[in-house]
C-alpha cells in the first residue's frame, strides 16, 4: 500500500534542508516507494553517460537526483512561503488540499 504525501506532481516546492537548502521548483515526479521526489533544478548531480540515440555524443550530463518528501516543503500560494498542507471539502463537496498560513487552496 502506497502511502499518502503532502506533496504531489506539479506542486511547487521549497528546499528546507540539504545542499540545495532555500532553493524552489516544480515537482516533476513522487517516488512513493522509496518516499523521495524529482524536483525541477534542484539537487543536480553530474551522470556519465555512454554515446545513445538521445545523447550521440555521450559524455556527463546534469540531472536531477531525488529528494526526500522529509526535506520538502510546498510553496503557499499567495505568500510565496514554505507552509504545511491540510485537506477539507470545499463548496461542491470535494476534498481540496489547502494552505495551514493563509488558509487559501492549493491548486
Amino acid at each position: 500500500m502506497a502511502n499518502k504525501f503532502h506533496i504531489k506532481k506539479g506542486d511547487i516546492v521549497i528546499v528546507n534542508a540539504g545542499e540545495s537548502k532555500g532553493m524552489q521548483g516544480r515537482v516533476l515526479e513522487v517516488i512513493t516507494s522509496k518516499e523521495t521526489a524529482i524536483v525541477e533544478g534542484v539537487n543536480m548531480v553530474s551522470k556519465h553517460t555512454k554515446p545513445n540515440a538521445k545523447h550521440p555524443q555521450g559524455g556527463i550530463i546534469k540531472k536531477e537526483a531525488p529528494i526526500h518528501i522529509s526535506n520538502l516543503a510546498v510553496v503557499d500560494p499567495s505568500t510565496g512561503k514554505a507552509t504545511r498542507t491540510g485537506r477539507r471539502l470545499n463548496e461542491e463537496g470535494k476534498l481540496v488540499r489547502y494552505s495551514k498560513k493563509s488558509g487559501e487552496e492549493i491548486k
